[in-house]
């Protein structure tokens, strides 16, 4: 049983919202519209100092009391982080004991990563290790074995997001998400593959991701249209 915080997402899939801008306005906003985590995209935010990062996290928590990812993304996998690796890891590292759940990407060095993970696992939190391709949908089995090195690396949810070139594209993702064996959380990336931010939880992603304003990835849905979907749907 895979759990980010309090929330069980062997239940239902977890609605997501992205925290990029007015980090404590939009996390309020997000909780109202429905969002079950928060995802706190340091990068997107200009966040450097670690002190500042903590402080806004236990700020957060308290006026939505919901359970909170930690993402500082490199900018090869879509983030905006503009220092040093060293420091983008450091304030990861350094937050991990006030979060429920840590992000980091498959492409991270192996060293570096490991150091995330076995910082995340000592301290009982839950790993999301992702992989982003912006340009293509790779084949089935790519696409598969990705997810096996997610897994290998010590995920406990292995997220993919792909960029679809057509329909097929977006098929071959559902089924790769519907016979993963583990907890997955798989997009299709932009206009063609927008749809499966709401259907993709059908095939058994356990995270959905959306926003609040502006989106912070192609394609990403707001947080009350997801939530109106998901009551629909699952």
């Amino acid at each position: 049983m895979i759990k980010i915080g309090v929330f069980n997402i062997g239940k239902r899939a977890a609605i997501v919202a992205a925290i990029g801008e007015k980090p404590i306005k939009t996390a309020r906003s997000a909780k109202l519209l429905g969002a079950d985590i928060l995802e706190i995209r340091f990068d997107f935010l200009g966040i450097t100092n670690p002190n500042y990062a903590k402080k806004l996290v236990n700020e957060i928590k308290s006026v939505t009391n919901l359970p909170c990812i930690a993402t500082n993304r490199i900018h090869s996998q879509g983030g905006k982080w503009s220092g040093t690796e060293e420091d983008r890891i450091a304030l990861l590292v350094d937050i991990i004991e006030l979060v429920d759940a840590i992000d980091i990407e498959l492409r991270t060095s192996e060293e570096i990563r490991e150091k995330v993970i076995s910082s995340a696992k000592n301290a009982g939190k839950t790993v999301i290790v992702s992989s982003h391709d912006f340009n293509k949908t790779p084949a089935v089995d790519r696409m598969k074995k990705t997810i096996d090195d997610c897994f290998e690396a010590g995920a406990d949810i292995a997220k993919l997001a792909v960029m679809p070139e057509s329909m097929q594209d977006v098929l071959n993702l559902l089924q790769v998400t519907m016979y993963a064996k583990a907890p997955v959380c798989t997009i299709s990336m932009g206009d063609k593959g927008k749809h499966t931010r709401i259907v993709a939880p059908c095939y058994g992603s356990v995270l959905t991701y959306g926003s609040v304003g502006d989106a912070i990835a192609p394609g990403q849905l707001c947080v009350d249209e997801l939530k109106k979907a998901q009551e629909m749907l699952l």
